[in-house]
């Protein structure tokens, strides 16, 4: 029949391919073999090739390397510990979880590097650029600034502070060097040029942070909390964060301008903590005012013996029938249009503690003015 037929092409062909592809392999073996043991092509007398001599590094390369000299030993890597205990012992022991980079502020001990890289740490450990260990303790943060404050007990003849210039008149195209100390081994150096200037990032307390500096020199992770340098070698910025999916360089880095920088520090050393302008209030967040149908900032509450306490802002309660009844939602400070809570702390970035001003609200289907004094809050 013609399946019989078939089934005895199909054996024989069978019996034809197994064999002839097994030839066809070792063919190719032999072949492969014979490519990669040319031994008649070796010549006993190959020796190194003669050293083309290079002559004189390029100009920009000389002020690159001596840039780099002089700032290197600036630059620290920050090891972060966590604690972790012996459940048989009771013992306790620090553990690495991860580290960053940052830099000597004074010859007194101060080191600054970024907020995120000490958030969770129970311990820190500063290596400096001679290889010596020191154990830090925290002087301040800010993490709305994503900054912090360490101190080492080093002397201050083993402490290189770094030159400190300005980011007010950067200007985008001008070269940049970040520099780090991702492993406590020795430095790195990335180069570029700012990309752009006035970015806004966000830090981890999801806070604006504004003014941030946007360049292409790679940063990766362990470089965070390292300085970026202007051409003459003086601090522009703090390396903060990376804008990638991935968590690696993608080409983009920013940096907190040091004016910014310059401003906080000192603050963070005098007194462990940054204390900004407020109101003495706390406000719905953005999604929930949006499902509302709320244009501006939603009061929650105020704060009991705050400035708009005093000044008869109006927090969001429940009535006798149970009914939710929303309080004041702010549509301007000083006339300038508040829409969102980021609006919200961005206008009162620009003020400081004991400053007057006019808050424009929504109450009950109303418009009221308000004026108050902005006061310290944490």
């Amino acid at each position: 029949s013609m399946s019989e037929k078939n089934i005895e092409r199909s054996s024989r062909l069978k019996n034809h391919f197994w064999p002839a592809m097994t030839l066809a392999l070792v063919a190719m073996f032999f072949a492969k073999e014979s490519w990669l043991r040319g031994a008649s092509l070796n010549d006993p007398k190959a020796a190194a090739r003669t050293v083309t001599p290079r002559g004189e590094l390029m100009a920009e390369e000389k002020s690159t390397i001596a840039l780099f000299k002089q700032a290197s030993p600036a630059v620290v890597n920050i090891t972060v510990l966590g604690v972790e205990r012996d459940l048989f012992s009771l013992n306790q022991y620090q553990i690495p979880q991860g580290t960053g980079s940052g830099f000597v502020w004074d010859t007194t001990g101060n080191i600054i590097t970024n907020f995120h890289v000490i958030q969770n740490a129970d311990a820190a450990q500063v290596t400096l650029a001679d290889q010596s260990n020191w154990k830090a303790r925290v002087v301040g943060a800010a993490p709305d600034k994503d900054l912090a404050v360490l101190k080492i007990d080093a002397p201050a003849s083993k402490l290189h502070p770094i030159p400190i210039g300005t980011s007010k008149d950067l200007q985008v195209g001008q070269s940049v060097f970040a520099i780090g100390n991702p492993f406590g081994l020795d430095q790195t150096l990335t180069t570029g040029v700012i990309s752009a200037l006035n970015r806004e990032i966000e830090s981890v307390t999801r806070r604006p942070i504004q003014g941030v500096i946007q360049s292409d020199a790679a940063i990766n992770p362990g470089n965070s909390g390292g300085p970026l340098l202007d051409s003459a070698g003086r601090l522009i910025g703090v390396n903060t964060a990376i804008y990638s999916p991935s968590g690696t360089s993608a080409g983009i880095g920013f940096a907190i301008p040091v004016d910014t920088v310059n401003r906080i520090v000192p603050e963070l050393i005098r007194s462990g903590k940054l204390t900004r302008p407020g109101l003495g209030i706390q406000i719905a967040d953005e999604q929930i005012s949006q499902r509302l149908g709320v244009s501006g900032v939603l009061v929650v509450d105020v704060v009991r013996g705050s400035a708009a306490a005093r000044a008869g802002i109006q927090p969001t309660r429940r009535d006798a029938q149970g009914r939710v009844r929303l309080g004041d939602v702010i549509t301007a400070i000083d006339g300038k249009k508040i829409e969102s809570p980021n609006d919200l702390y961005l206008a009162l970035d620009k003020y400081k503690v004991g400053d007057a001003i006019s808050v424009t609200s929504s109450r009950d289907g109303r418009t009221v003015q308000t004026k108050l004094t902005l006061e310290a809050v944490q």
